[in-house]
């Protein structure tokens, strides 16, 4: 689902997250993030520095304890649980370091599983899928299960389910970390497509060299946000 190339796909406007503890912890500061539609945005830190915590704020999987949080100019804090799943679903795509593929099912099968509860007919499901997994380089591969599959074929089919649901942002968590660097190569190549296709992509990585695939970089360290963008925003 694209969204008005005017409005930010991100928006942050003093978003923290704090764990009441004892002893209260912040694993993110309230800061400012704004992403345009079509950008691509690296995130780097430390472990532990808050890079997860961002992700899951952005993807909807945490809800903020302060501030508010746009996404595709929808105030997420003002909707119901089960909105937010399904503007979750329809909006945002996941691609996850570990691939999160289910080994019984081919590689068709696990795309067509993201469309199951958004009420595609199967026919649809099937077609949808077939076009998708072409479109990310494995039409000769659809029939195959993740055990036949190379690391690199298997994080393509993750990329493939996420864009299934034609999200307006794509989030990659380390993609590329379980992956030798030829390979890791191939799936950046991927990345850099979709986004000259339009599509929003943000990545979260350690790696240097990955981070330089990104038209700007924001630095997580102990839950502060650094956005060269736009300064440093805490508290």
């Amino acid at each position: 689902m694209k969204a008005d190339e005017r409005t930010p796909v991100i928006e942050f406007r003093g978003v923290g997250l704090t764990y009441p503890g004892p002893p209260a912890v912040a694993a993110l500061h309230p800061c400012d993030l704004r992403i345009g539609c079509g950008e691509f945005v690296t995130v780097v830190g430390p472990s532990g520095s808050g890079k997860s915590t961002l992700l899951n704020i952005a993807g909807l999987l945490d809800t903020p304890t302060q501030g508010t949080y746009l996404l595709d100019g929808i105030d997420t804090k003002a909707i119901s649980a089960s909105h937010l799943a399904a503007l979750r679903g329809q909006r945002v795509g996941f691609v996850f370091q570990a691939f999160h593929l289910l080994p019984h099912r081919t590689a068709q099968e696990n795309v067509e599983l993201a469309m199951v509860y958004q009420s595609v007919a199967r026919r649809q499901r099937r077609v949808r899928a077939a076009a998708v997994l072409e479109r990310v380089g494995l039409a000769h591969r659809v029939a195959a299960l993740p055990t036949q599959l190379s690391g690199g074929e298997r994080q393509r089919v993750a990329v493939a389910r996420a864009l299934v649901a034609e999200p307006s942002l794509l989030l990659c968590d380390e993609p590329t970390g379980n992956l030798d660097s030829a390979t890791a190569a191939a799936v950046l190549d991927l990345l850099d497509g979709l986004h000259r296709e339009g599509m929003t992509v943000v990545v979260i990585t350690h790696d240097p060299q990955v981070a330089a695939h990104g038209q700007r970089t924001v630095t997580i360290r102990d839950g502060v946000l650094t956005d060269p963008g736009q300064g440093r925003v805490v508290e």
